[in-house]
């Protein structure tokens, strides 16, 4: 009996093995694909100014992917990410203007400074749902803008403050082409990290939450803790994208704290395909090109932009990348 249950189980295993190898390979072709684009990308990028709006496009993509762990995996709205997005910019402006921190130092500080506040605030915020947490999630968003608004002696108020460059080991990174190097690189780790936590039992233990978190917790799911790491680890992901978009622009005003920021992000997360890696690229990429694109409309940029976001919608609802992937009979990861 012990004999043929063995062979059933064994059976059974080898069953599912080619499965899950198959389900890896494509993982790991889509992440080669996306560091064979990024390697033979900058040589078609003519000028400065083409390499300035891909590396726009990286660090947002960044951002993105963490938000939609959270969103698009585990089913938690925010629409405060921006807050910390925001911290992380000030955090290096200010802490190596007016304190003389090395940039590396005030770019850990600022990290860890969002962690502790995303950890303080997630408990209470993710225990509600639906519109309520959506909304306790901007009013999050709101106090930290405000408060860098209203901090101008540290900020600058309104006016914003300047960014040195980021230098690390005695070397400042400067020129489009080095910070392309070091974005797209960082890019790739973070969608490596993103598509294997996903394939984890903590990313299955995420999407169990994402679909009845009554039922999650019946199997023994820790719910709460699971939201709360996936809440900081968003966070802290903002936070450094921040930072390095602070020195990359060499400026920072409080709007890439502020609400419509948050709203930009949410939105590339639901363009692009929620629960999907390269979906939040692609719509990281959609929603930083199109007002470059739409720039010749003069003035009607916003109302087209609103309009193809509608179409998308209407017409594509799960977004992009998993309405296409479905469309052709592949997964939307």
């Amino acid at each position: 009996m012990k004999t043929s249950t063995s062979l059933a189980a064994a059976e059974v295993g080898a069953a599912v093995m080619p499965g899950l190898a198959g389900r890896r390979f494509g993982r790991y072709k889509g992440l080669m694909v996306l560091a064979l684009i990024l390697a033979v990308l900058p040589l078609a990028l003519p000028n400065t100014f083409y390499f300035d709006v891909v590396i726009r496009i990286a660090i947002n993509a960044i951002v993105v992917i963490a938000l939609n762990l959270l969103i698009g995996y585990t089913g938690q709205i925010s629409l405060g990410h921006a807050g910390f997005f925001g911290i992380g910019a000030y955090a290096s402006g200010i802490l190596t203007t007016q304190f003389n921190w090395s940039s590396v130092t005030a770019l850990l500080a600022g990290a860890l400074a969002t962690a502790i506040l995303a950890f303080i605030v997630a408990r209470p915020i993710l225990k509600l749902k639906g519109h309520t947490l959506t909304m306790a999630t901007l009013g999050l968003g709101i106090i930290i803008s405000i408060v860098i608004t209203n901090e101008a002696q540290y900020t600058g108020g309104p006016d914003g403050i300047a960014v040195p460059a980021f230098e690390m080991f005695g070397w400042a990174l400067s020129g489009e082409k080095v910070w392309y190097g070091v974005v797209a690189v960082l890019l790739v780790l973070v969608t490596w990290a993103a598509l294997n936590l996903i394939d984890s039992p903590a990313g299955r233990a995420l999407q169990a939450i994402h679909g009845s978190e009554v039922a999650a917790r019946v199997a023994g799911i820790d719910t709460t803790s699971f939201k709360v790491r996936i809440f900081v680890l968003s966070a802290v992901v903002a936070s450094l994208a921040g930072s390095l978009s602070a020195h990359y622009v060499g400026f920072v005003t409080p709007g890439i704290a502020g609400f419509f920021h948050s709203i930009e992000l949410v939105t590339m997360v639901v363009t692009g395909g929620m629960a999907s890696v390269f979906g939040s690229i692609v719509g990281a990429a959609l929603l930083t090109l199109l007002p470059q694109l739409l720039s010749t409309f003069e003035g009607w940029e916003t109302v087209v932009f609103g309009v193809i976001l509608m179409l998308t919608m209407i017409f594509m609802p799960k977004g992009l990348v998993p309405t296409l992937a479905r469309r052709f009979g592949k997964q939307g990861r």
